[in-house]
């Protein structure tokens, strides 16, 4: 039985194609989900708008995993860069209806590299498809390298890690080259590159391009999937207790 007191985290996970399609999840999302606090269940890339309703209304959070590349052409972003490695239609397809309605119904969020990308496409912002070709910056941004991001002052992002910069491990070529409105840049690295995104409002919702679950134990990233669950758990409360949920707010 799933243990009501920890928030209920989602996962999206990667698409297998083929003849028997098949989804996976690296135990790493998991681990960092279970290590702050929530129960984190993987999602499959299956269903319809309806079914999607169901499932984030059961949920109290939900992690968009890494992944690919996009096919742009298919978002009618422009013709899909020869260096891109798309992933599946059907798993882009499912993504992208995950995060709309995740926003829609003010689940807490966080976007991890693909997934911030996902957050910044469905809110309307475009992509850098491939930063050695795209990007003036020079620094490196592929290959798990480490390199160093600055917090926004002030942002949710900022206070949440608490610390003037971070160094962080990517995984990307692609990046998000603007973003649209309701959304703010809320990290860069040295040379501008936009490195983190937050949904301006109360609503838990950020992306990051780096890899937190990657990072060691016992550093600031720890305090993103923390937040998280902090987040997902008074959604919990919220639902289950709406009374004093309302009472607290109107405290506010």
């Amino acid at each position: 039985m799933i243990d009501r007191e920890r928030p209920l985290v989602a996962i999206n996970g990667e698409l297998i194609d083929g003849a028997s399609p098949a989804v996976t999840l690296k135990n790493r999302y998991a681990d960092a989900v279970l290590k702050a606090g929530g129960v984190p269940v993987a999602i499959p890339p299956v269903g319809g708008p309806s079914d999607l309703r169901r499932l984030l209304e059961r949920v109290d959070g939900l992690v968009l995993s890494g992944g690919d590349d996009f096919d742009t052409a298919r978002l009618g972003l422009g013709p899909t860069h020869a260096a891109a490695k798309p992933v599946p239609s059907a798993k882009q397809d499912f993504d992208i209806a995950l995060a709309q309605a995740a926003l829609e119904l003010r689940v807490p969020t966080l976007g991890i590299c693909y997934g911030m990308q996902l957050l910044g496409l469905v809110g309307g912002g475009s992509l850098f498809q491939h930063l050695p070709e795209e990007w003036s910056g020079k620094n490196p941004h592929s290959g798990g390298v480490v390199h160093a991001v600055t917090p926004e002052r002030g942002s949710r992002l900022a206070r949440v890690v608490d610390v003037p910069a971070l160094d962080v491990i990517s995984r990307h070529h692609q990046a998000m080259r603007d973003i649209g409105a309701r959304w703010k840049v809320c990290a860069r690295d040295a040379e501008g590159l936009v490195e983190a995104i937050e949904l301006e409002g109360d609503a838990f919702v950020l992306g990051v391009q780096w890899h937190p679950e990657l990072a060691p134990e016992g550093t600031a990233h720890d305090r993103l999937f923390r937040a998280l669950v902090f987040a997902a758990a008074q959604r919990s409360i919220a639902r289950r207790y709406p009374q004093v949920a309302a009472q607290v707010g109107g405290r506010g």
